[in-house]
């Protein structure tokens, strides 16, 4: 039978697939600043199978930064863990994010514990636990932007899967601090949380609440920020691992990142009154400086 001529339930569920997947594109499309601009640089498969991953991660983020209560952001990620946990059993329905999940699971070996721990990254959130050293935040880190790392790699594929997750792991580290730094005032202002390890805020003289003198604070998240420094350095050894067009796309994703905290070093004080981005044309200038770097 030629693929014009299906009909039946396989098309039906394939026409169910593709319209899961460009849904999940388009939410990258939508709400991804800085992931989006990289997975543009993989083929169709690996797009949209990281595309599905980000409607998870997006969705997963949306419950735990959303309205309600504690204790209700916990029933609904208890409900999304059980439908992780039950994923390829027919759970998806007719939910685009979770059918194109399942599809992309099929296909590539991505591992079903990490999709878990960035459920447990949101329900440490939920419960607004504070951080007493850096080892304690980089559980946390690990949990939400580790796993995507390694979940990544399911999809990049890699020459040495093992020490490529460990890799991956160290630069989600990076990547999280970053938006730590990036977004202190709004999650200690909106959210009513606090990262910064309380040793580090006691060491340099700054409030529980990452308030305090301009200097303080200043050398607080230059601190910090050269942790974040040396988890690239590390972490990027990642490319080394992957074939050319997942290269580029961890080089874009992570280039972004690293611009981001250099602004934030040179100007710490930067974040106070705004987040710190990039423009789009200097985002999609290092997207494009990292496919060429990935063919070189």
């Amino acid at each position: 039978m030629t693929a014009g001529l299906a009909s039946g339930p396989q098309a039906v569920r394939a026409g169910d697939l593709s319209a899961a997947y460009s849904r999940c594109e388009e939410i990258t499309r939508l709400e991804a600043k800085n992931f989006a601009y990289g997975i543009r640089l993989l083929p169709g498969p690996k797009r949209r199978a990281m595309s599905a991953l980000y409607a998870f991660a997006r969705r997963v983020d949306d419950v735990g930064d959303g309205p309600g209560s504690s204790s209700e952001k916990l029933v609904a990620l208890a409900g999304i863990r059980s439908q992780v946990e039950r994923l390829g059993g027919g759970c998806a329905g007719d939910d685009p994010v979770l059918l194109a999940l399942e599809d992309a699971c099929e296909r590539f070996p991505i591992p079903r514990g990490a999709l878990l721990e960035l459920v447990t990254g949101c329900e440490m959130d939920c419960r607004q636990q504070g951080y007493q050293t850096f080892e304690d935040l980089a559980v946390y880190c690990r949990c939400v932007a580790g796993s995507i790392g390694r979940l990544s790699v399911g999809v990049f594929g890699s020459s040495d899967p093992g020490r490529a997750s460990e890799l991956s792991d160290t630069l989600g580290v990076a990547l999280q601090v970053t938006n730590i730094l990036r977004d202190v005032v709004e999650d200690r202002d909106v959210m009513g949380r606090v990262y910064l390890p309380a040793e580090d805020l006691a060491r340099f003289g700054c409030a529980e609440d990452a308030s305090g003198p301009l200097p303080a604070l200043c050398d607080l998240l230059r601190f910090e920020a050269s942790r974040a420094r040396e988890r690239y350095a590390e972490g990027l050894g990642l490319l080394d691992l992957l074939d050319r067009r997942s290269r580029a796309c961890v080089g874009a994703m992570a280039g972004i990142y690293r611009r981001v905290l250099e602004r934030i070093e040179r100007d710490p004080l930067s974040v106070l009154d705004r987040r710190v981005s990039l423009p789009t044309w200097e985002k999609a200038w290092v997207a494009a400086r990292s496919l060429a770097g990935a063919s070189s």
